[in-house]
Formats: structure tokens, C-alpha cells, sequence
């Protein structure tokens, strides 16, 4: 049976692993202690945040199909938000999430998911892999440590680009293609609180400052209390200000956030921050994923496509999908 090492188990990683499991033997390393990647959530008792991916949507009838057995299982639920757009720290426009358009979550965090895709995988957590090497027409993976990782038939590594291309040689056709794609940076501040703060929104996108995203993660399915606040910086101050000390940047997200709202937010119970070097790209056009037949290499990620969930499966997907029958 085809050896497959699989790098990296965000939303693409487990999607590709869970598709081509019942074809070969897969092996999914991933270099944080848990999955997910950016579908991920960060719990500080009693609080609980979703400080990467705040919610997705679900458009084509290859995602409505993969995650359907997750909403009868209620792994996955509707987040029936009322959302709010500031532009110059005034409300321009406030509307309550549909049914009809629902804007999905884990339960009772968004890694649930990626805990759900790897019930049945073999995932290595906590182990970074350096290199790949050619060896005897197979592919030998080092992690950090110098230590050999095993060998296989086909290596799929599904992190941001510029990792990938850290990792896989040059000569492969899509190698400038790697070397050109720049993700842009974004900040997770994370506030909880005592006390219920009375906001007048659930989710809210914000124009016109430093910030560009407040939700109530505790109104989320699931979460219940204690109140708690995920902010997001814009991907542009984050990019600027990427290398400033945390607590200098947690400062000033929070004043910002205080201004935009109207509260006065220093008093929050818990404070933390993270830093995500690639956390967002604009829309792409071209393939979905890379597939070298002859070098047996397959490249995925929501970076072919857009820094959503829905394009993070997509690629997985239908790079699976081709080595399948490839196979």
C-alpha cells in the first residue's frame, strides 16, 4: 500500500488525510500540540476563545456534504449572530444572521472540527518537519531534532507557502509560484470578563480602524459564560507591527477596541495575544492545489484559493481527489 506523509493538520491536511485514508497509508505530522491549525481555540479557565477562524459559510455541495454528518452530530452548528458593521467607530448597518444563510461553527470550539476529522488518523503532534529528501525513490522526512521520520511514497505538505517552499526542492513546477504568494499577518487579542459587557452586536466587522473584528465569542453555540471578547487587528497593522512586544500591542488593541465600542476594556479579567505570521490572502485564480505526478509531490492549501474554511477544504479536496485516481 502507497505511504503518504501528510505535513500540517489544519482544515486541507485532514481533509486530504481523510479522503485518501481507505487508499494508503497515511501519516499526518503536525508541528503544534494539537489540530486545526487556524481553526483553533485557546481556552484560559474559565474563558474560551476561537482566536483564529470566527465562523464559515458553506457554499458548494462538496462542503455541504462533508461537513453534513457534523451538524447531525452537532460537532458543527449555526451561530444565529446579530451583526453589526462600524465604520468610524459608529454602527452603519446591524442585521441578525439567517437561517437561510447560516454561519457555521465548532461545538464547543472551532478546533472540535479538526478533532472530529482526526479521530481515525495517525497524527503526530509536536513534530516539525525540517526536510525532505530523495532516497532510493522514496521521500525521507527529518524533523528538527535530526531524527528520521520514516519514508514514503508521496509527501503532501499543506502549510502556508512559504513554509512549503522552505521544505520542497526547486525543481518542482510550482516552486515560483510558492516563492511569490505573500500571506499577510493578523493579531488575536483575547479579553475576558467578569461581567457581561451588554454589546449591542454578537459579530462585528470594523472599518476605518487598526482593528477589524470584535465578536462575543461566549454568544457562539455552546460557549455559555463567562463574557468573553476575540478582537482581530487588520492584516496591515499586523504586517507593520508583527515584531512590537506583546504587551505593547495588546495595549494598543485594546484601546482601540475601547474606542470602537464605547467601553473602557483595561479592566478585563484576562488578557492574552496571538500572533498569526499567516493568517489571510486575497482571492487567487489558477489551480486549486499542485500534483507532481513524476516527483510525487502534492501541494494544498487555502492559499491557492482565499483565506476561508471552505477554500482550505476545497484544496484538500481536490487534491485528493486527483491522487486517488492517480493511484
Amino acid at each position: 500500500m502507497t505511504n503518504i506523509a501528510i505535513i500540517g493538520a489544519g482544515l486541507s491536511g485532514l481533509t486530504a488525510a481523510t479522503k485518501l485514508n481507505q487508499h494508503a497509508n497515511i501519516t499526518v505530522f503536525e508541528k503544534a500540540g494539537g489540530v486545526g491549525g487556524r481553526m483553533a481555540t485557546r481556552h484560559a479557565a474559565p474563558y474560551s476563545f476561537d482566536h483564529g477562524a470566527q465562523f464559515f459559510l458553506a457554499r458548494t455541495a462538496e462542503f455541504k456534504a462533508f461537513i453534513s454528518p457534523m451538524l447531525t452530530q452537532g460537532i458543527i452548528a449555526p451561530w444565529d449572530g446579530c451583526f453589526a458593521e462600524f465604520e468610524n467607530k459608529k454602527i452603519i448597518l446591524k442585521r441578525q444572521w439567517v437561517e437561510d444563510k447560516p454561519h457555521y461553527v465548532g461545538v464547543p470550539g472551532m478546533n472540535a472540527i479538526a478533532k472530529y476529522l482526526s479521530r481515525d488518523l495517525n497524527v503526530r503532534l509536536d513534530v516539525k518537519v525540517q526536510s525532505i529528501t530523495k532516497k532510493n525513490d522514496k521521500w525521507q522526512l527529518d524533523d528538527d531534532q535530526g531524527k528520521t521520520l520514516g519514508e514514503y511514497d508521496w509527501v503532501i505538505p499543506t502549510t502556508p507557502a512559504q513554509q512549503a517552499s522552505e521544505l520542497l526542492p526547486s525543481s518542482l513546477s510550482c516552486y515560483p509560484k510558492l516563492d511569490e504568494i505573500k500571506m499577510k499577518a493578523c493579531f488575536s487579542l483575547m479579553l475576558g470578563f467578569e461581567h457581561d459587557l451588554s454589546l449591542a452586536f454578537d459579530a462585528a466587522l470594523v472599518r476605518g480602524n487598526d482593528i477589524s473584528w470584535i465578536s462575543v465569542n461566549s454568544t457562539k453555540p455552546g460557549r455559555g459564560k463567562p463574557f468573553c471578547l476575540l478582537v482581530h487587528s487588520t492584516n496591515q497593522w499586523a504586517d507593520d507591527h508583527l515584531y512590537d512586544g506583546s504587551d505593547q500591542v495588546m495595549e494598543y488593541l485594546s484601546s482601540q477596541t475601547s474606542e470602537v465600542i464605547g467601553f473602557d476594556l483595561s479592566g478585563a479579567a484576562h488578557k492574552s495575544l496571538h500572533g498569526w505570521h499567516f493568517a489571510n490572502i486575497g482571492k487567487q485564480t489558477g489551480e486549486t492545489h499542485f500534483l507532481d505526478m513524476e516527483q510525487q509531490i502534492a501541494v494544498c492549501g487555502d492559499w491557492f484559493i482565499q483565506g476561508r474554511v471552505e477554500a482550505a477544504f476545497t484544496s484538500g479536496f481536490d487534491a485528493a481527489t486527483k491522487l486517488i485516481r492517480a493511484l
